[in-house]
């Protein structure tokens, strides 16, 4: 059974993915110098990533960092239920 994360990843381009996968990539690096991230407001270690019309909400404690969405900006896009 796929996930969300994994559904939405089938349906992107080829190009869509790579732009993801860097973005991802840099993440995981804890290199956020060249990207738009944001606290979640109400939130002490919820952030977002914003790239064009993506969305990235992640999960950040110490040396962890867990993925918590990945989708297109919508009205939708920052409900973390």
């Amino acid at each position: 059974m796929m996930d969300k994360i994994e559904k939405f990843l089938a349906k992107l381009s080829a190009s869509e993915k790579s732009i993801l996968r860097s973005i991802l990539l840099l993440i995981k690096k804890s290199d956020f110098t060249r990207l738009d991230v944001k606290r979640l407001k109400g939130q002490s270690d919820i952030f977002r990533v914003r790239k064009g019309k993506f969305r990235i909400i992640y999960y950040q404690s110490n040396s962890t960092i867990k993925i918590l969405s990945l989708e297109r900006r919508s009205d939708n896009t920052y409900n973390l239920k």
